[in-house]
């Protein structure tokens, strides 16, 4: 089941999130960086106002939450970004990942153009926004938490659903 994230999901989101990030980005981002961006991206105040101001969506098994993903809203050029979209290693392949995309997109409008940004060594994730239909846009090299990475940028138009 897929539904709104609420402040009694901080906690689960803050577990999923850093369960999937070591397991994502082992090897490729430090553990001391991850730990950093963990630490500040999904602490208590910022949970508070993405539930404010973005999308996040829950994905349960059996009543458990298993994953999120989160969304902004759709701006004045027609743009949004899929800020992240992570699940639990046991519940990958499963069919959330897609369950929980497909529902995001179902709060933007038609025509919105839907970003991501994937760190380019992470394959399984580019594979999936490869089969979800996203496009490579460009490669980049930024400084996150102060080491250098390549990161891969993606979009998705997003259409009106076929009558």
């Amino acid at each position: 089941m897929i539904r709104i994230g609420t402040s009694k999901d901080i906690s689960a989101v803050q577990e999923i999130a850093r369960v999937s990030w070591n397991d994502v980005y082992e090897g490729i981002i430090p553990a001391d960086i991850q730990k950093r961006f963990l630490e500040k991206s999904y602490s208590v105040p910022m949970l508070d106002m993405r539930l404010k101001r973005t999308t996040l969506l829950i994905a349960e098994q059996d009543g458990v939450p298993v994953g999120f993903a989160n969304f902004t809203k759709t701006d004045q050029d027609g743009d949004a970004e899929l800020i992240a979209i992570y699940l639990k290693p046991d519940a990958q392949g499963i069919g959330y990942g897609k369950k929980l995309l497909h529902s995001g997109l179902s709060y933007l409008d038609p025509g919105t153009r839907l970003f991501v940004y994937v760190e380019s060594e992470n394959r399984s994730g580019r594979n999936f926004y490869e089969a979800m239909g996203f496009q490579f846009v460009e490669e980049f090299e930024e400084l996150f938490e102060g080491h250098p990475l390549q990161t891969s940028e993606y979009v998705y138009l997003h259409q009106a659903p076929a009558l």
